[in-house]
């Protein structure tokens, strides 16, 4: 079923992804030298399609680190939690193991009802 949902959503992207590469297959030229415009410096010529999803593909990077670093918090509490769980699991072994074979707790815990008269 998932997968089906996973085709039904991708499928209509790749299709627009196809069309919108087919459609914009013309060279453009893109130009890193703000100051020339008649002869830049550098400067190289690519289909608009190529330059659109190297935009979209850094835009994802980008936002994807930018995601990772805001979660930087949430990482380090669920590792001090794990630690501390950790701990106190061993602390929690090391009791029962010091613990003498005849100190056990009761197994019922009287109620307060039952010592009334």
């Amino acid at each position: 079923m998932i997968r089906f949902l996973k085709a039904l959503i991708l499928l209509p992207i790749a299709i627009l992804v196809v069309l919108l590469a087919v459609a914009n297959r013309a060279p453009v030229t893109l130009s890193l030298d703000p100051f020339s415009q008649d002869a830049p410096e550098f400067a190289t010529k690519l289909p608009l399609f190529a330059i659109i999803f190297a935009a979209v593909m850094l835009g994802v990077v980008i936002g994807g680190v930018a995601a990772w670093l805001a979660q930087g918090k949430n990482r380090r509490a669920g590792r001090q939690s794990r630690r501390e769980a950790r701990e106190l699991r061993y602390e929690t072994e090391r009791l029962k193991a010091q613990s003498a074979p005849g100190t056990t707790l009761p197994a019922t815990v009287p109620s307060p009802q039952s010592s009334r008269f």
